[in-house]
């Protein structure tokens, strides 16, 4: 009996002390987003799933997108650096792997991560080994304002090749209306116009040829018909007034109050445009529309060919296994069935898509599900450095002081430097 008592006491130490150190489980999630609504139902599930796990606190972060992205190599450094954070994966997840902070959970999500649409959680891995979880699919396309472009008779589906776009942006500045708003001073929204016209002139096999170095790599006739292209509709002058001043938050909220006929954007903007509207209220379904980008005249993209990001999480190295337990928590079916059913994602997790329920985000969805080709953002696909120069060339080529050729030839050699 006294054996027995006195493993009792010992079981029950052990037990006293394993409680104690998982109280002091901090996981520490950065994260960048602005819409408040989204933000608020992330808190409760992670107050949700504190409650269900006690002795773990999850400390939410936030950073400004453009901070995040120049601070996360410092910030990934720091002996203090966050569990989680944001990731558009790509070319800058293959740097961070290369670069030793990110922590291998491949199997810690086995078995769970068959939920998972399998594209999505491939881009969280390399060579078999899973860093990160996706939380998101999107496209970029235009959203358009309907009674903007009833005010100019432009019918939005009509709008189907590129010289259709440049005659409705001609239409809508006869009418008085600003045919787009873009916030370029972010640069990346600016890139969105350069990249999709590649993606249209060349498909995904002059993508993966210029990878390559082959035709000439990013400096090839496909990058220079982009930037010509591009150049075409730039000469229209069609965004708002001092764009390249504007940031990217204050270009959609510019939009949502009814500024501008049409925005070049992630498809969650249809959610974010009403947040940062200055009424809060932003855009009606009734008064908000979707089109996606133009096709080119003679170009080897197929139509259904997508632009966009696939996001998600990555944990850091080093980081409590709590960090993983929490996003397998945190992209469970049914956190994201409640995110679809808001609008705010076109969900990864098998089963949740049946949260869609308006004709925005089922569109965007059945885009997405009809696509042999979903080509990352090149900023993130091409890495940091080669994305960086992307952006550049992108504004440079909206704000009139460089040309096609050379914007082409600047990207192909970052590209070879990076080799």
């Amino acid at each position: 009996m006294r054996l027995l008592a006195k493993l009792g006491l010992a079981a029950a130490a052990c037990l006293f002390w394993a409680n104690a150190a998982s109280a002091d489980t901090t996981v520490k999630w950065l994260h960048i987003e602005v819409n408040p609504a989204q933000v608020k139902i992330w808190e409760e599930v992670a107050r949700a799933y504190e409650a269900s796990h006690p002795g773990v606190k999850v400390e939410m972060q936030f950073l400004e997108n453009e901070a995040y992205k120049a601070k996360l190599p410092t910030i990934l450094q720091s002996k203090d650096r966050p569990n989680i954070i944001y990731s558009w994966a790509g070319g800058v997840l293959k740097a961070q792997i290369e670069a030793g902070v990110l922590e291998d959970i491949t199997d810690q999500v086995k078995g769970y991560s068959d939920s998972i649409t399998p594209a999505a959680l491939a881009a969280f891995t390399d060579n078999g080994h899973v860093y990160g979880l996706p939380i998101a699919l999107s496209q970029v396309g235009f959203v358009c304002n309907k009674e903007l472009m009833a005010k100019a008779k432009v019918d939005p589906a009509a709008i189907k090749s590129w010289d259709d776009l440049l005659g409705a942006v001609k239409t809508l500045k006869a009418a008085g209306v600003t045919p787009i708003v873009v916030g370029g001073a972010d640069k990346w929204p600016l890139h969105f116009y350069w990249t999709h016209l590649a993606v249209r002139v060349g498909g995904k096999a002059a993508f993966d040829a210029a990878l390559r170095g082959e035709n000439g790599g990013f400096a090839g006739d496909t990058f220079v018909k982009s930037g010509e292209l591009f150049k075409q509709l730039v000469d229209l002058q069609p965004f708002q007034n001092g764009f390249l001043g504007f940031k990217n938050p204050q270009a959609v909220g510019y939009f949502a109050d009814g500024k501008a006929a049409m925005t070049l954007a992630i498809s969650s903007v249809y959610k974010l445009q009403r947040a940062l509207a200055a009424d809060k209220a932003g855009l009606s379904d009734e008064k908000i529309c979707w089109f996606d980008f133009p096709t080119v005249a003679g170009g080897k993209g197929e139509p259904a060919d997508t632009l966009g990001g696939i996001t998600g999480w990555l944990v850091t190295k080093g980081s409590p296994k709590e960090a993983a337990d929490f996003l397998k928590y945190f992209i469970s079916k049914d956190v994201q069935t409640r995110l679809a059913e808001g609008s705010f994602i076109v969900p990864v997790v098998q089963g949740a898509e049946a949260g869609l329920n308006n004709s925005f985000m089922k569109q965007i969805a059945s885009n997405l599900a009809k696509s042999n080709y979903h080509q990352n953002f090149y900023d993130q696909s091409l890495g940091p450095s080669v994305g960086r120069v992307v952006n550049d060339v992108s504004a440079e080529i909206a704000g009139g002081s460089m040309g096609a050729q050379d914007a082409a030839k600047a990207i192909e050699a970052a590209r070879k430097q990076g080799n």
